[in-house]
């Protein structure tokens, strides 16, 4: 994410909008009240709805698709009668496919990203793209010392990494079948990771052992229970 953030305030008029994102080279910017939080968003679309546009223009059609009415009153020059709302927002563990997901579910191309009720940042679709810039290196370092080593504690030198243009392969043998299961799936989480290849071997099949513990609880659910 974006930490350093552009924002407006509530009276922020329509012309200082329209500068501020000209200036700062935005397309658009949170709108925050007097105690730091995300009250709503205006973006160029937001801003293009004041325009006085013919009722037949395929402009205004298009600008209004989203809006039940266009602002008007005192507050139509500025941020508050302006603005989208309610924004939509994201904490800052969110994983790069949750806030994907969010961004496509609410048709927005950024998100504030809020922590206790304060904005901490904004991160955008091109924020999450640059995710697969990341070098080969760097994921095949994540992958051995992250995913193999300190979560499934596994000897890293008997599984291959091989990384081509985010594309993780693995090889090698591990010690149970699901082992070599939750490494691809690990695997695949880690940022810049464009999709796996696990051609990994196991020596024990242990998917009859999981079947024979795995139970359902009507109050909790499907859990796993493992013998005492």
């Amino acid at each position: 994410m974006t930490r350093n953030v552009v924002t407006a305030r509530p009276d922020t008029t329509f012309k200082d909008l329209v500068t501020t994102l000209a200036d700062e080279r935005v397309s658009a910017v949170p709108v925050v009240d007097d105690a730091g939080r995300v009250v709503g968003v205006v973006s160029e679309g937001d801003l293009l709805h004041r325009l006085d546009l013919p009722p037949d223009s395929p402009h205004r059609r298009l600008l209004h698709r989203h809006r039940t009415e266009p602002p008007s009153g005192p507050l139509a020059d500025m941020a508050a009668g302006l603005m989208s709302r309610p924004a939509v927002t994201i904490g800052p563990e969110a994983t790069v496919a949750a806030a994907a997901r969010l961004m496509e579910r609410h048709l927005v191309k950024r998100l504030p990203v809020v922590e206790n009720d304060r904005l901490v940042g904004i991160v955008s679709r091109r924020d999450l793209l640059s995710t697969y810039l990341r070098p080969d290196g760097e994921i095949r370092a994540e992958v051995r010392d992250d995913v193999l080593q300190r979560v499934l504690v596994t000897d890293p030198a008997a599984v291959g990494i091989v990384v081509t243009d985010g594309i993780v392969t693995l090889t090698g043998s591990v010690d149970r079948r699901s082992t070599a299961e939750i490494a691809g799936r690990l695997a695949r989480a880690v940022p810049g990771v464009v999709d796996v290849v696990t051609l990994l071997d196991w020596r024990y099949d242990d998917r009859a052992e999981l079947k024979r513990h795995y139970v359902f609880d009507a109050q909790v659910g499907p859990t796993v229970r493992w013998p005492t």
